[in-house]
């Protein structure tokens, strides 16, 4: 492994772990935009994290361990995520480690320590809310695993950093099966970020609330690395987006001058990403609880066509 593999990671880590905040600033920042309101600042989830940091951390009496080391355990898998996501070059570590199905097993580790840690308490709204986001990736997963087989039957392999050098680093292609790839998983990162339509991060009414009636018993410290695991996971989804469907500019192998040239073109494509988030949610409307099935299964379906698109047109 040389050492731009070994500085890509590092830095791809870092960058995601720091930068996640300011993407959720700023997709905030594009909706205020859009509807002609007035936006905090891009910057305020920054404030937001510093303020928690300072808090008490307030439990319940009843909080098992678990509760106390769910937001330390849901960081830690989201970071590996982004940690295995090629965003800078294709020459990483844990590409011989890690590929496509480990990477969605992170995000299912994630989800699931963040269900049992709502549970742990034994509350109503942290019942109701990891019935709810068990829901979402019961049908989320499929979906997006059929996004990456799709993309690993182009390349022939489900490790990220082949995928993204087999699109990327070749003569141009257009692969029809890869536009419906890229609007199920649109919808599929919706479902999972607690995105319009399916849930709303600016609200906290009961009936609808997925996240946030997770995290209300939470406080501190411990909600602050919630919050930023949540920033976090929006960052990691949207790189994988990238690294899927627009991977132009990602560093080759040991290219110290790629890596160079592929921060800057990673910060231009999620701010267009973020504003194109933004958009779209501004544009939908929330739905019903009970429709999210319909509307994962939509995206499982579109995933499925687009392996027999590839198969019948591409193969």
């Amino acid at each position: 492994m040389s050492a731009a593999g070994i500085a890509a990671q590092f830095a791809e880590l870092a960058l995601a772990v720091l930068l996640a905040p300011l993407l959720t600033g700023w997709v905030n920042q594009c909706r205020a935009w859009l509807q002609n309101k007035s936006a905090p600042g891009i910057l305020q989830p920054y404030r937001v994290l510093a303020k928690l940091f300072q808090k008490e951390v307030i439990l319940a009496h009843n909080a098992s361990p678990l509760f106390r080391s769910a937001p330390y355990l849901i960081f830690g898998s989201l970071a590996l995520s982004a940690a295995i996501v090629p965003t800078l070059g294709t020459d990483l570590p844990l590409n011989e480690a890690a590929d496509a199905i480990a990477l969605v097993g992170l995000l299912a580790l994630a989800r699931l320590f963040i269900a049992l840690a709502a549970m742990d308490v034994g509350t109503a709204f942290g019942t109701l809310g990891a019935r709810r986001e068990m829901m979402v990736g019961f049908l989320a997963e499929p979906a997006l695993l059929m996004v990456f087989f799709t993309a690993s039957l182009i390349s022939h392999s489900t490790s990220l950093s082949t995928i993204v050098a087999a699109i990327a680093h070749r003569e141009l292609v257009i692969y029809p099966s890869m536009a419906f790839a890229g609007v199920a998983f649109v919808m599929v990162s919706l479902a999972e970020n607690a995105r319009i339509p399916i849930d709303n991060p600016a609200t906290h009414l009961e009936l609808t609330m997925i996240h946030e009636a997770m995290v209300l018993e939470y406080s501190g410290r411990h909600l602050a690395l919630i919050e930023w695991a949540a920033s976090l996971k929006l960052f990691v989804h949207m790189c994988i987006g990238l690294a899927l469907f627009f991977p132009f500019g990602i560093a080759g192998g040991g290219d110290w001058l790629g890596l160079v040239l592929a921060l800057p073109a990673l910060a231009a494509k999620l701010a267009v990403g973020g504003a194109a988030l933004a958009l779209i949610e501004m544009l939908s409307a929330k739905m019903r609880i009970f429709r999210a099935p319909e509307f994962l299964g939509t995206a499982f379906l579109l995933a499925v066509l687009a392996m027999l698109v590839h198969v019948m047109l591409e193969g």
